[in-house]
């Protein structure tokens, strides 16, 4: 007996050993699972009301929304060191040159996103541009665009950025004096800026190339206009008839003549995109890809684009976009006019300051 007790009492501990094991796994897993909430670190605008119910009807999980931006995202990630956020939206120019010098993110997990909802042409510019060592860190959501609008019954013949340089159209062209026009210019004449980034001797010829042919055209230039109320002021007035610019703003343009339009230039549009990516620290990795996978579902990301008339990530959300919306995009913004976008790049350090010399030799010149 003295023997068979020990042996009884042994097993009793074992037994309930494994009992309290798993009751505590059961908890764990049942914690990670209603994780209560998803602390997303975002722009305004990007996460609707009406998707903020739905998804907690779906899921459970509340979103605390944070509204922020590329700056402020980058410094209070970097205070924490990726933590404090389950989720976060930067643009996709401003992360493989934050995440490598400060490890703020985690590599993205594909087998949790569903790619099949998504663009592959804006999939595979994403993960090219915010691969840090053979790992990338960002989802495309939101993009924009810049290209051209036109008066089409004044200046037909206007299919590229170059063409805003023809003295038949003196007098009749707006654009910024800011680097998106250099950049836009030098696609138009043949060059591949993004690709001379990583060489700043190639990129000065570049620039001294661009330069030249825009102070060659400035007598074609009406004015280097700041905003786009001034733009939308000077097109409907028909004082210009052609000008560089955004999707949006020749949209609304168009709905008051539809004589003007935005197109997408033949060399292509510049773009840019603002992501999502999961800070370092999340703590509710689940519910980012969660959420990831539901504001890009089509039904939900035209819930966005019908709202705030910006494209998403999302390939079939035209069909559930309003008519007169979806109606821009399959203008101005088709698929293959998507393929064909340059994706802004991040920016490397002092290649601003060329640039701006440049700009002041064009604003300079007679």
């Amino acid at each position: 007996m003295r023997r068979v007790l020990p042996i009884f009492v042994a097993l009793m501990v074992l037994v309930t050993g494994f009992a309290f094991a798993g009751g505590s796994q059961e908890n764990s897993g049942a914690e990670e699972e209603m994780n209560p909430t998803l602390r997303l670190l975002t722009w305004g605008g990007y996460a609707p009301e009406e998707l903020l119910s739905k998804f907690k009807a779906e899921t459970g999980i509340d979103v605390e929304v944070i509204k922020s931006n590329n700056e402020e995202m980058i410094s209070k990630l970097r205070a924490t060191r990726g933590g404090g956020f389950d989720l976060a939206q930067p643009s996709q120019d401003r992360i493989s040159s934050v995440q490598a010098e400060f490890g703020i993110y985690q590599p993205i997990d594909w087998s949790q996103v569903n790619t099949d909802q998504l663009d592959p042409s804006l999939v595979a510019a994403v993960k090219k541009n915010t691969m840090v060592d053979g790992e990338t860190y960002g989802v495309p959501h939101v993009y924009g665009t810049s290209g051209l609008i036109v008066n089409k019954k004044l200046a037909p013949g206007i299919k590229d950025y170059k063409d805003l340089l023809d003295p038949q159209y003196a007098g009749r062209v707006s654009y910024r004096m800011k680097r998106p026009t250099l950049i836009a210019m030098g696609y138009s004449l043949g060059n591949d800026p993004f690709e001379l980034y990583s060489d700043l001797g190639k990129y000065q010829e570049f620039l001294d190339e661009v330069g030249d042919a825009l102070i060659a055209g400035k007598s074609v230039v009406r004015n280097y206009y700041d905003n786009g109320d001034q733009l939308m002021a000077s097109m409907l007035s028909e004082e210009v008839w052609a000008a560089m610019a955004w999707e949006q703003v020749g949209w609304k343009m168009h709905d008051e003549n539809p004589d003007i339009d935005y197109i997408a230039p033949e060399s292509g549009p510049l773009a840019w995109v603002d992501t999502f990516a999961i800070p370092a620290k999340s703590e509710n990795v689940k519910g980012a890809y969660l959420w990831i996978n539901f504001i890009l579902r089509p039904e939900n990301a035209a819930v966005f684009t019908n709202a705030e008339k910006y494209g998403t990530a999302s390939k079939d959300a035209g069909k559930f976009l309003n008519a007169d919306i979806a109606d821009n995009f399959a203008r101005g913004l088709p698929p293959e006019a998507l393929a064909n976008t340059n994706w802004y790049p991040t920016v490397p350090a002092g290649l601003e300051e060329m640039e701006g010399k440049v700009m002041d030799k064009i604003r300079a010149s007679n």
